[in-house]
């Protein structure tokens, strides 16, 4: 493994980078605000279905795709638009994709094209020399995170709170990392697909949601 190479992706994915990820809550915002969400075990349930059945299963397949030698990224960000569910959902893809291409692109002077979020990070990582594992792992890891803080935020749960519903979710994200990438390289586009309906609906209420502080 390249350290080198896991010491850029970790800090692509970190908080600090200017991905713009804290705006977002992927509609649990709207799931706390229906009371739906009440607690650490809600959102452990809820983070949990949103990775295993809904968007983090199709972005981490995504990626792994992303990830592979000679990928047709630009046809892959389409499939990416078209798997949205919503119009904040696609928003919050394209603008994070956005963000990584182009800080990505003016650290390393490369020229990355702005794409849905997972088909931006495969395209910028391939050449990192990391297991694509690894980097689906850190992608789940760091999704799982944005939205245990937006509910650290908004439920609202305590720091410790928080940090366990996010310690209680590694061996799943660590499951589904290596399904992904095993379901990626010997099923390709066929791997996709989900059902986290309640997900779906609360970004969908989120859209018109009065009072809101997440972007989605």
């Amino acid at each position: 493994m390249s350290e080198a190479g896991l010491l850029a992706l970790t800090q692509w994915l970190s908080p600090a980078f200017p991905l713009g990820s804290f705006a977002y809550s992927h509609g649990l915002e709207a799931a706390v605000a229906a009371g739906e969400v009440t607690d650490a075990a809600g959102v452990e349930r809820w983070i949990g279905d949103v990775l295993a059945h809904g968007a983090g299963w199709n972005d981490a397949v995504l990626l792994a795709l992303a990830l592979a030698d000679g990928t047709d990224h630009v046809a892959l960000a389409g499939v990416a638009r078209a798997l949205a569910a919503s119009r904040e959902r696609l928003e919050e893809t394209e603008a994070q994709g956005t963000a990584l291409a182009a800080t990505v692109s003016a650290l390393s002077g490369r020229s990355l094209a702005p794409m849905p979020f997972p088909v931006a990070l495969g395209a910028a990582a391939a050449p990192l020399g990391l297991p694509a594992e690894r980097v689906v792992a850190l992608y789940l890891q760091a999704f799982a995170g944005t939205l245990a803080l937006a509910a650290v935020r908004f439920v609202p749960l305590g720091q410790t709170e928080g940090q366990r519903v996010l310690a209680d979710l590694h061996p799943a994200i660590l499951t589904l990392a290596e399904g992904a990438v095993r379901a990626a390289g010997s099923d390709g586009l066929e791997a996709l697909g989900g059902a986290a309906l309640g997900a779906d609906l609360a970004a969908m209420r989120h859209e018109t949601l009065e009072v809101r502080i997440f972007r989605t």
